[in-house]
């Protein structure tokens, strides 16, 4: 904390306003490595030898070597030079779960970028060899402690090409995140059971009764309504199809439920989650919102991520 207002003085790379960002001259660090000061080392030694013994040809070894060292810190700078980075969508994980971030390494030049990595600061980095002309994803993962949106940590792209002697870096902000949802807790209340809802019209195929017929398998779809033998058979994977003038209905209520806030939202998290493996038509009520019942993942993705924001401006 005692570090942060040097922050501003740093060379970053941010995004435009296309989402990119764009590693320019101004913005690249390099230092010699470790391997780098035994070279510098070893060249004075070298030179101081070849003054005490005026040694022509020890003189020529030391500035050819010299002068290798400084071309090799020339194409360690050049290697991140103009390179761009684009986030990619990040997936919802559940707190406590790792969150990844793809992130897409450009190379628009004519000559291949090799020895590329990426990684948070004392993270384990990820690597890529870019050829001309291409791109690459590379994911970024970190711990996801809490719920709600998590930003794209600052990252470093860095590179020791091609000797090694140098290493040249970039810390990088994307603007980025990742949806947390809350981490599932104990099972809801035995009280809230299944209700069962009638329907006028019946629920075309929807319901938990009897049999009528097959479909297309859609994702989503529970296991357990999959047509095995059909699928045994290479005759395609198709689901089963249950009708009846009845179906499942689960009411989660945040006012059902006791323990602090948190508890409450991965109890409800779990609820979810249950309702969703059993195929239930299930909704949410939580303090000023309430989502109607209904199934399948774009419904479940909807509920875990009201309880995601829970409690956030919106």
């Amino acid at each position: 904390m005692k570090f942060r207002p040097l922050n501003r003085f740093l060379r970053l790379a941010r995004a435009d306003a296309e989402g990119r960002a764009l590693i320019a001259p101004r913005r690249i660090y390099i230092l010699p490595t470790g391997y780098g000061f035994t070279f510098a080392l070893l060249l004075f030694l070298m030179l101081v030898g070849s003054i005490n013994y005026a040694n022509n040809l020890g003189f020529l070894l030391t500035f050819l070597l010299a002068g290798l060292g400084m071309v090799s810190m020339l194409h360690t700078w050049r290697n991140l030079l103009g390179l761009e980075l684009q986030p990619g969508q990040a997936k919802p994980v559940f707190a406590g779960d790792e969150a990844c971030f793809g992130i897409d390494l450009i190379n628009r030049r004519r000559w291949p970028r090799p020895g590329i990595q990426i990684g948070f600061k004392g993270g384990e980095a990820a690597a890529a060899d870019l050829e001309a002309t291409d791109s690459s994803r590379l994911d970024l993962c970190t711990r996801a402690n809490h719920r709600g949106r998590l930003a794209l940590p600052r990252f470093t792209v860095t590179t020791r090409y091609p000797l090694g002697l140098f290493r040249a870096w970039v810390y990088v902000e994307l603007d980025a995140s990742c949806l947390i949802y809350p981490s599932p807790g104990s099972s809801m209340p035995p009280s809230e059971i299944p209700e069962y809802s009638r329907s006028q019209q019946g629920d075309k195929g929807v319901g938990a009764d009897d049999f009528v017929g097959l479909r297309h398998y859609r994702p989503g779809d529970s296991p357990k309504h999959i047509n095995w033998k059909a699928v045994a058979r290479e005759q395609g994977v198709q689901t089963k199809l249950f009708g009846g003038d009845r179906s499942e209905r689960r009411w989660l209520d945040w006012h059902s439920l006791e323990g602090s806030d948190e508890e409450r939202l991965k109890q409800l998290c779990r609820g979810v989650l249950e309702a969703g493996d059993q195929q239930l038509e299930y909704g949410l009520r939580l303090p000023g919102k309430e989502i109607k019942p209904a199934r399948g993942q774009p419904h479940r993705h909807e509920c875990l991520t009201a309880l995601a924001l829970f409690g956030e401006p919106l």
